[in-house]
């Protein structure tokens, strides 16, 4: 009954402002979204006209908002649920589910178009493909059913650098396809730092969150063997030539910090102090997903790396 009440409430009430629609966007992920991408098509080779640069942006940013709206019309009834989401433009029924879908309809399918007759139809196609797993692979099927919804799940968050990549060169490369992989295998060890902290949002919800279905140990277990997987693989970047001398130091010492968090996520395991080591991993895993990212930009930006 209550997700039903959520589902007829939103859909009676809407009239939300441009900040809901904003809200509606997601303007966190798709500022994390923009910027990764923005690092794939400055480190792609050659050079792209700036304006063509923006208009690529653009339509990435907006396919990444799209994604966003369509996530929160097809949640709206666990999003109510939840402590961290219920003031969202759905549950809180500043915008009804019709508008959020029509809004997120338009934009993905307008988004993609305008990439692909702007800039070329390879990167439109990765937008696309990237727009409907989020959708329909995460969103529709993994999210509700299964605890790797975070894992399969994480590809459409690591896509971007790809789009970006394919906007600059009309193709992908190994390189687009590390970027790619170095945020695939930080997605999990970062959400599940979270879903420690908000176990009981997720029971609540109905959501097959690790920790809800094989237990914080196990959880904390696999964060661990995640992140010795992810540290090696986020310095692979200075050996291929897409990152320079000044990534590889910061990569490696990046990735010894989060090593030591992620064990330390392990070894405490009771209490306030989890939740304290858990927290920190999940600050931390933001900051480093963004300086690797910022420096491969810098270094290519001023020509630091070959090829550049």
């Amino acid at each position: 009954m209550p997700l039903q009440r959520s589902r007829a409430d939103a859909a009676a009430s809407g009239g939300g402002d441009v900040a809901d629609f904003v809200a509606l966007m997601k303007p966190r992920v798709m500022s994390l979204v923009l910027f990764t991408a923005l690092t794939g098509l400055v480190a792609a080779p050659g050079a792209m006209h700036p304006v063509l640069a923006m208009a690529a942006l653009i339509c990435i940013a907006i396919g990444a908002g799209a994604s966003g709206a369509l996530n929160m019309w097809y949640d709206a009834d666990i999003d109510a649920l939840m402590t961290r989401t219920a003031r969202r433009p759905l549950p809180s029924g500043r915008i009804t589910a019709h508008e959020a879908l029509t809004f997120g309809t338009v934009l993905s399918i307008g988004s993609v178009l305008c990439l692909g007759a702007m800039v070329n139809w390879s990167a439109a196609a990765l937008l696309a493909l990237t727009i409907g797993f989020y959708i329909f692979v995460y969103t529709m099927w993994l999210k509700r059913r299964t605890p790797q919804n975070i894992v399969i799940g994480g590809a459409a968050g690591a896509f971007p650098p790809m789009v970006g990549w394919a906007a600059a060169t009309g193709a992908v490369s190994l390189d687009s396809v590390l970027l790619f992989a170095i945020i695939f295998m930080w997605t999990p060890p970062h959400f599940w730092a979270l879903a420690l902290v908000r176990t009981r949002d997720y029971e609540r919800a109905g959501i097959p969150m690790l920790p809800v279905v094989a237990g914080p140990d196990e959880t904390r277990r696999q964060i661990l063997l995640y992140s010795i997987l992810l540290a090696p693989l986020a310095t692979v970047p200075a050996f291929t030539g897409l990152g320079g001398t000044v990534y590889a130091g910061v990569s490696f010492v990046l990735g010894l910090v989060f090593l030591i968090l992620a064990a330390d996520v392990y070894r405490v395991r009771e209490g306030a102090p989890a939740d304290r080591a858990a927290k920190r991993l999940f600050s931390f895993s933001i900051f480093y997903l963004f300086l690797l990212f910022a420096i491969i930009l810098a270094e290519h930006t001023f020509g630091l790396v070959g090829g550049s």
